[in-house]
């Protein structure tokens, strides 16, 4: 051990003996541990400071649903199909933006999903 481990452990045991610890939120209930089993083990940390940042991997999914489906709307020939997909772009747009909200992140992406169409109306 080098000598700054042993220093801090002193003061922890120190910390312990004089009941610092005895007040501590939570104290005496269970520790909620994250399952990350099937995580693998280099992306956990990655998922650990997502969520502590506010990610969810529900936000995560619905953003890579949202692009695949504009991919299908951009390449769709058929009229009737590319509203179908719309509607359930719009659909999972809704959905985003409600998480959005319930983590307390202000969403205006439907704005830009707007004005990205109409671009795309102007150019292509």
């Amino acid at each position: 051990m080098d000598f700054f481990t042993i220093i801090a452990e002193q003061q922890i045991k120190k910390a312990y003996e004089d009941g610092e610890f005895d007040n501590l939120p939570g104290l005496g209930k269970p520790m909620n541990l994250e399952d990350l089993s099937g995580v693998p083990e280099d992306l956990r940390m990655a998922y650990r400071l997502m969520k502590n940042a506010g990610f969810s991997p529900e936000e995560n999914k619905l953003k890579q649903e949202m692009l695949s489906i504009e991919n299908l709307i951009r390449n769709c020939e058929d009229p009737d199909e590319k509203q179908k997909h719309q509607k359930n772009l719009n659909e999972k747009l809704l959905r985003f933006n409600q998480v959005m909200s319930k983590r307390g992140a202000k969403t205006n992406s439907s704005l830009f999903k707007n004005y990205e169409q109409k671009i795309d109306k102007k150019f292509f």
